[in-house]
């Protein structure tokens, strides 16, 4: 489900390897947040996130999720949002090795971390949440709008676009396309390279960066999570829900 690789120079990788495209059901999901979490005190100095060839992250495990009822519901996103929140205040550096397809969380994971490498050819990305009756709370677009700046950030986050891989590179959502077998390789390689730079210099001056998004998730309480629940199981995100995952059934079989 979630496999811990360590790699020279004290990077470790966490490779999702959830079969057939990584849905992101509850377990996988407080597994990230956990080895996200603690990988500091393991003494782990970088971290690479990645996914199978083609695929980097369906996002959620819609299916199951519409199984759960509210309670139930409410600690997946805790552990849900606790992922960008990890990942936004991480003291170590990440880097998203996009293998593949990303859309919804997956997407989400990817642009709270400090690099992005991405697999080049007829791969998508984006924020798709709307297409489903999900309003991206404003903890998510933060990281969003920080790398492709406020308007281009609506026009994508409004329409649930799900863009290129070639235009995510053009926009600055991702900031390098590389062959898929080559996606993991290069971001150890980049994560090597910025971990060669003298270390406190190099972390105070990205915690001096990134402040924007350590600022959005500071406060868990202020997330007002209850919100995204609250859409979730509004009649209109039900019907589009269940829709989608009928037309996924239907296409499987």
């Amino acid at each position: 489900m979630l496999q811990t690789i360590d790699h020279a120079n004290g990077i470790r990788e966490l490779r999702m390897a959830l079969p057939p495209v990584n849905a992101m059901n509850p377990a996988l999901i407080r597994a990230l947040r956990q080895a996200i979490e603690t990988a500091p005190a393991d003494g782990v100095q970088g971290l690479v996130l990645s996914g199978a060839p083609g695929m980097f992250s369906a996002g959620l495990d819609v299916p199951s999720l519409l199984e759960l009822k509210r309670a139930e519901l409410d600690a997946v996103w805790t552990d849900f949002f606790g992922i960008f929140g990890a990942l936004a205040r991480s003291p170590i550096p990440v880097v998203a090795a996009i293998t593949g397809h990303s859309p919804a969380g997956g997407a989400v994971m990817a642009v709270f971390c400090d690099y992005r490498v991405m697999a080049n050819g007829a791969f998508r990305i984006g924020l798709n949440e709307v297409q489903v009756g999900l309003v991206p709370p404003d903890c998510v677009q933060v990281g969003l709008r920080r790398l492709v700046g406020r308007y281009r950030a609506e026009r994508l986050l409004v329409a649930g676009a799900m863009i290129t891989a070639q235009q995510a590179h053009e926009i600055g959502m991702v900031d390098e396309l590389v062959d898929v077998e080559q996606v993991v390789p290069r971001a150890l390689e980049w994560l090597q390279t910025l971990l060669a730079v003298p270390r406190r210099a190099m972390l105070e001056t990205r915690a001096i960066s990134r402040a924007d998004i350590i600022a959005a998730y500071a406060n868990p309480a202020g997330l007002k999570l209850d919100r995204f629940t609250d859409d979730w199981f509004a009649p209109e995100t039900q019907q589009a829900l269940r829709a989608m995952v009928a037309r996924v059934k239907n296409k499987a079989s």
